[in-house]
C-alpha cells in the first residue's frame, strides 16, 4: 500500500515547524485511544491540537489516490496525538490506520510502504541524509524503524534526527514519528513507555534497536 503518513506530515509541519506557533495544551501522563495502545508523552512536552488543514489535505490526497485501497487508507488515517518540546524545537506525532475502517489487516511487509514517502515530504523543509532502517521486537510485536540525520534547509548548523517506528496491533497499524532537535529529545521520544494490545513495555525503542547509526 502506498504511503499515507505524509498526509499527516504536511499538516504537522504547517502547524508545528520551527518558528511556528500552534495551539497547545499540557500533555496528560498517557494519551490513549480505543485501538489497543497507549504512549506516555515525554515529560515537559505539550500536546498540539490537530491542524485545521488535515481534513483538507486528506480530501485532496484521496482525490489523487492511485487505487481504491489507497483512497480508503487516506480516508481512514487517524491522527492520535501530536506533541512539541519547545526547548529543543522537537515534535512528535502518533497516527493509526484502524483495520475496521480500512477493511482488512496489514502485514509486516506493508510497514515500509506505509511510511515510504515521508522522507520526500520532510525534504520540503529539511536536507535529509541516507536513512538506516531495521526491525526489532517490542514484547510480542515486531516493529519496523527508520532513522536519518537532517538539517533545516539553508541552516546546516541546525541538526535534527528524524525517526519513524511502526508496528501492527490487533486493531490497527500504528506509527510513531519524531523530528528531534537534540539527543535528549530523541531519547525522551524513544524511552517513553507504551502498551501494545495489553502488553506494557518500558520503552518504545530499546537502546539496542540499531546496529549502526546513520551518517
Amino acid at each position: 500500500m502506498k504511503a499515507t503518513v505524509p498526509i499527516v506530515l504536511l499538516a504537522v509541519f504547517s502547524a508545528a515547524s520551527p518558528g511556528q506557533q500552534a495551539p497547545s495544551r499540557p500533555a496528560p501522563d498517557s494519551p490513549s485511544n480505543d485501538l489497543g495502545f497507549t504512549y506516555s508523552v515525554p515529560k515537559g512536552w505539550e500536546l498540539l491540537d490537530t491542524p485545521a488543514t488535515l481534513a483538507q489535505q486528506q480530501a485532496e490526497a484521496s482525490q489523487s489516490a492511485a487505487s481504491e485501497e489507497e483512497k480508503k487508507g487516506v480516508a481512514c488515517l487517524q491522527p492520535v496525538l501530536m506533541a512539541r518540546d519547545q526547548n529543543s524545537g522537537s515534535i512528535l506525532f502518533v497516527e493509526a490506520l484502524p483495520f475496521g475502517c480500512f477493511g482488512h489487516a496489514m502485514t509486516s511487509e506493508d510497514l515500509p510502504g506505509f511510511t515510504a514517502a515521508a522522507p520526500e515530504v520532510l525534504k520540503q523543509s529539511f536536507d535529509v541524509g541516507d536513512p538506516v532502517h531495521v526491525t526489532y521486537a517490542l514484547g510480542t510485536h515486531n516493529m519496523w524503524i527508520e532513522r536519518a540525520r537532517a538539517t533545516l534547509k539553508n541552516h546546516p548548523e541546525v541538526p535534527f534526527t528524524v525517526e519513524i517506528t511502526c508496528g501492527l496491533l490487533k486493531k490497527a497499524a500504528v506509527c510513531w514519528m519524531a523530528v528531534a532537535g537534540n539527543d535528549d529529545a530523541l531519547h525522551a521520544f524513544e524511552s517513553a513507555a507504551v502498551t501494545l494490545d495489553g502488553e506494557t513495555v518500558n520503552a518504545l525503542v530499546p537502546p539496542t534497536a540499531f546496529a549502526k547509526k546513520p551518517s
